[in-house]
């Protein structure tokens, strides 16, 4: 018997938006990133999109979007966003505001509406694999629905 797929408030969305996609789910490893699940889905770790959560030096949460082979520019980040700093949440923080655990965070269904900001050559993949809102599992789709389900700011913030 097929085993139903976790309905998490990004399958939601998702589905809403009839976005067309594909939940993949994995051995989830604590603090094994993209790495770990580049590997279990047997894909390339470059299309797996990480989705972290960062605030600015007033304390304003927003999503960063990026490779999961490339690490994000914070001073590339503050520049675009026109702050003075930004870091990652800590990780009670980053659930509070996205209303997923750390490890599961998707764009998609969050708890609080926040800026989204994506690397921009992220949008030339044919397929990503982004978190599905819970640990474990990832869902595959274009990149074209960040754009129809989102308000995305594209930029390139990858450090050098």
């Amino acid at each position: 018997m097929a085993r139903k797929t976790p309905v998490t408030n990004a399958i939601r969305v998702l589905r809403d938006h009839h976005v067309t996609f594909e939940v993949h789910e994995y051995r989830y490893e604590p603090r094994g990133g993209t790495r770990v699940s580049s590997r279990e889905l047997g894909v390339d770790e470059h299309t797996v999109i990480k989705t972290l959560i960062f605030e600015d030096d007033s304390q304003s949460p927003f999503v960063v979007l990026m490779h999961g082979d490339l690490e994000v520019s914070a001073r590339e980040v503050a520049r675009v966003l026109g702050v003075k700093s930004v870091q990652p949440c800590e990780a009670r923080v980053a659930d509070r505001h996205s209303g997923y655990q750390v490890g599961g965070t998707s764009p998609f269904g969050l708890r609080r509406a926040m800026p989204i900001l994506a690397q921009r050559t992220i949008a030339d993949l044919a397929t990503i694999y982004l978190n599905g809102g819970r640990r474990g599992m990832l869902v595959a789709l274009a990149p074209a629905a960040l754009d129809e389900v989102l308000q995305v700011q594209w930029a390139d913030i990858a450090s050098a």
